[in-house]
């Protein structure tokens, strides 16, 4: 039998990849391009549509050639995404209307703060289980149609389609202004605030309030179905499923029974637990969003606590700063001090998320004396992460009906050993990491496989799954306790921050 591979589109917040996974879900090959952050104005973030498609007409091929294979050998694709970020293009000509917009953008805060006393929080919350943010698109689509001359009417004229990355991507890959497939997954669309949470659709309400016409936006299809085939780099191969990045990752992690959580450590972290079929409702700052949908199967739900600035943290100590000249040195660095010196840094670049939502809290570095060193500024580093992670895990717990009892993990930073032993530290609970570090990559994989009838069924993908390292607590109590009470007073700073007068 000829071996075949499902292929996975990973297009994150700094780099599109392609990756090849077999049956055992092993990575054949990866082909992977960055592409130019864009940072107009203080708070503002930007990317560039047409690089980000232009890299993915690059990788794709690369990643064939690296395996050896031609496209015939391809069962399916899967596509995962940076999530909410928000891109206008001219449904004619394919050409965006101006940059996209990225999720870590807070140019919309002063609507939110308009919603948060006109209609309210829980106008929102009744329909699509989402609180005011600068995190979600209908508030950048608001934005630009109140800020850019005539987007408006040529949205309500059919002129113009909008779509997160997913959605322009699968458009120009089944062949864009010729009938290019106009379409996003549940999981996208419910991190918009545009979609009604219990029936998957986009609520009338909610499109009237913001005066979206609903022309523009995508059709809302399963997470894993048959979508089409592209007519582009690969024709004839079948698109078979798409996720956002972060529920793809829950997927790759096989999190499929209630009460299983992960949490993925990259430019933010989002720590997701699935609810099963249940719609939990988050009294303590959490997000409810769709865990995936497979076909016609009824959608699993999770508890959502994203956290904005981790490895973003890491990447501003090293670019910014200067004091260290790439992201792995962070850990060498960290550990020439015992502690971290008495110093905290809550890193606000984007306000707090989860569980405060507060776009107006700035970053604080707190406890500096002259005895800090570098090193120490490189654990209080680390630290933010672990420290945010618990604020999430605490919320949770108080959410849900069973508490954490141990935390899968993922992403880039989850190689920094210092900084997984200190989350399970906090947690006080184990930490485990996968053989596949990729699973963003590998959920999109297998939620196209199954829809193509390369995996039978959800006990295959868990049998695949196989633990690479694990970290268990090892900190007194008491210091925990300590500890996470000067966290919490440096995040009273970062919360009471004001604005000098010019």
């Amino acid at each position: 039998m000829v071996e075949r591979y499902v292929m996975s589109v990973d297009q994150g917040t700094n780099s599109t990849r392609c990756i090849l996974f077999d049956h055992r879900g092993r990575l054949v090959s990866v082909a992977q391009r960055e592409h130019q952050q864009h940072f107009p104005r203080p708070g503002w973030v930007e990317h560039d549509a047409v690089e980000i498609w232009q890299n993915l007409r690059r990788v794709l091929p690369e990643a064939l050639s690296d395996a050896g294979v031609d496209s015939g050998k391809v069962a399916a694709i899967g596509m995962a995404n940076q999530r909410e970020t928000t891109v206008l293009w001219d449904r004619r000509t394919g050409v965006p209307l101006g940059r996209a917009i990225v999720w870590q953008d807070t140019r919309t805060a002063p609507l939110v703060e308009d919603l948060m006393e006109r209609p309210g929080e829980e106008f929102f919350l009744e329909r699509c289980a989402l609180p005011p943010s600068t995190y979600f698109s209908a508030l950048r689509i608001r934005w630009l149609f109140d800020h850019v001359k005539g987007v408006e009417q040529r949205a309500k004229d059919g002129e113009v389609l909008f779509g997160t990355m997913e959605s322009w991507l699968i458009w120009n890959l089944t062949g864009g202004a010729d009938s290019g497939l106009h379409i996003t997954d549940a999981t996208n669309a419910s991190r918009t605030m545009l979609m009604n949470i219990h029936t998957l659709a986009w609520d009338d309400e909610l499109l009237d309030f913001f005066g979206v016409p609903r022309s523009m936006l995508p059709e809302i299809r399963s997470s894993a179905e048959l979508y089409g085939e592209a007519r582009s780099l690969l024709p004839g191969v079948s698109i078979t499923a798409a996720l956002g990045d972060q529920q793809a990752a829950l997927f790759g992690q096989t999190c499929f029974s209630p009460g299983e959580a992960k949490c993925t450590y990259g430019t933010g972290s989002f720590l997701l637990l699935n609810t099963g079929t249940d719609v939990v409702r988050s009294r303590h700052g959490l997000l409810t969003t769709v865990a995936y949908k497979i076909g016609d199967q009824p959608p699993a739900y999770a508890l959502e606590g994203s956290i904005a600035i981790t490895g973003a943290l890491v990447q501003w100590f090293r670019d910014r700063l200067g004091l260290i000249n790439s992201a792995p040195e962070i850990e060498t660095l960290a550990r020439t001090v015992e502690d971290n010196g008495g110093c905290y840094i809550v890193p606000a670049f984007s306000g707090l998320f989860a569980p405060r939502w507060r776009s107006d809290a700035r970053g604080v570095i707190v406890g500096l004396t002259s005895y800090i060193t570098k090193g120490h500024l490189a654990r209080a580093v680390l630290e933010a992460t672990g420290w945010q992670t618990r604020e999430v895990v605490d919320a949770m717990n108080a959410d849900s009906s069973v508490s954490l009892q141990q935390l899968k993990v993922d992403g880039g930073m989850t190689a920094d050993n210092l900084l997984m032993q200190f989350v399970a530290d906090v947690l006080d609970v184990p930490v485990v990491r996968p053989m596949v570090a990729e699973t963003v990559s590998l959920g999109a994989a297998y939620a196209a496989g199954l829809a193509a009838g390369y995996w039978p069924d959800l006990e295959v993908l868990r049998r695949n799954w196989h633990r690479a390292a694990q970290w268990l607590p090892d900190m007194d109590p008491e210091r925990r306790a300590a500890e996470y009470d000067n966290w919490q007073r440096a995040v009273e700073r970062s919360l009471g921050w004001v604005r000098p007068p010019r």
